[in-house]
């Protein structure tokens, strides 16, 4: 039979314009199908433009949403100062020093602050920034952005690196920008705790409330900074429990700031007990520790998966949530139901009554691997 439509069905996709950036930078190109153990241990290689070591993460489910690479500032050195059109979010793994920030072309006028181990930070959208290591060794970083979707609609390097634009609205110059806050608010959209700050200090110790949504003792902030639409959030979970499983669109991704865990992943056409309706061989696992780095749903949206701190430490972990593009629902004034809303009442969440019996099987033996105690309060599954 002829074919009786007009072009194909099947084509090779072609790289994206951040995807051509990046093959440009020569350095090593790390994709992994859900994550890594300890992204410390990347090879890393000669990165040129920056004047530095370094390389890119390119997880599943991340395509097209956020950039992600580390970068290496050699002892008592500096990288290259740059300003861009997309937002950036620094994570210190290893090291301590400085970042210097200014705008326009003066740069005897610039405001700087101190990092360490743990600290979170965002130089403003467009301002000129030099990050400075103050120590002998070595200083290790990453960097998560949302360079992709930014790259694919200007399509302009030139445009996007040598935009002399200042965002007045983002970044003032103020002494305090740059001073962590001591005190959290509220998100007025649903209540729950927000730091509005535009550096944490120290993101591996800050105190987190007590919230309780995503698990039994569960404990969080979120966070957007320096005026970001890029947002995330630090929890923590105490030893022996783990999160409800849940589902949400792809894009987001976890790095482990203290204790071990795993996560676990599975397709949303598997059903909400896929072991229990023999589709186990369909969930994927990515153990980590502090270092590792997990994409939440490496599929594709509607993935289910869980969080689960598997010894004798509180299992903490920083969220990259991503901004610009998020897709919006409804119209303005629609009740909005949050994803960690039960499943069965229009939300995205299995409560534990409801979850696979193999979940909690598995998380108990990964416990008494580890010599840890299982310490999961027993009303939760009734």
């Amino acid at each position: 039979m002829e074919q009786d439509f007009v072009g194909t069905k099947r084509w090779i996709r072609q790289a994206t314009p951040y995807e051509i950036y990046m093959e440009e930078q020569n350095l090593p190109i790390h994709r992994g199908t859900v994550g890594f153990y300890d992204i410390r241990d990347l090879t890393l290689g000669s990165w040129k433009r920056m004047g530095a070591q370094g390389a890119f993460i390119e997880l599943n489910g991340c395509g097209g949403l956020q950039g992600m690479y580390v970068i290496e500032v050699p002892g008592a050195g500096a990288i290259t100062a740059e300003k861009h059109m997309y937002e950036e979010i620094f994570y210190v793994l290893e090291g301590r020093g400085t970042t210097e920030i200014w705008t326009g072309d003066d740069a005897n006028k610039k405001q700087s602050f101190e990092w360490q181990a743990g600290s979170l930070f965002s130089p403003p959208l467009n301002t000129w920034h030099r990050i400075v290591n103050a120590a002998s060794g070595s200083a290790l970083l990453l960097g998560v952005t949302n360079a992709p979707p930014i790259f694919h609609m200007y399509r302009s390097q030139d445009a996007l690196f040598n935009n002399p634009y200042q965002f007045k609205d983002r970044y003032d110059g103020s002494a305090n920008y740059f001073k962590a806050h001591t005190e959290l608010g509220k998100d007025p959209r649903h209540g729950r705790a927000r730091n509005y700050g535009n550096i944490i200090p120290d993101a591996d110790r800050v105190e987190l409330p007590l919230d309780g949504q995503r698990g039994v003792g569960h404990r969080t902030f979120f966070w957007s900074l320096s005026g970001n639409s890029f947002q995330g959030f630090i929890a923590q979970y105490a030893p022996g429990r783990y999160s409800r499983c849940h589902a949400h669109e792809a894009g987001p991704v976890l790095l482990c700031l203290g204790g071990k865990g795993y996560t676990i992943t599975w397709p949303g056409e598997a059903g909400t007990t896929p072991w229990a309706d023999g589709k186990g061989e369909l969930v994927q696992r990515q153990d980590y520790k502090p270092g590792g780095i997990v994409s939440a749903a490496p599929g594709d949206a509607g993935w289910f998966h869980g969080h689960f701190g598997a010894s004798k430490e509180p299992l903490r972990v920083l969220a990259f949530l991503g901004g610009y593009p998020r897709r919006v629902k409804g119209v303005p004034g629609v009740d909005w139901r949050g994803l960690n809303l039960d499943i069965k009442e229009g939300g995205n969440t299995i409560e534990y009554r409801d979850e696979d019996p193999h979940i909690r099987r598995m998380f108990q033996e990964q416990l008494a691997k580890e010599g840890a105690d299982f310490n999961m309060p027993e009303e939760v599954y009734l």
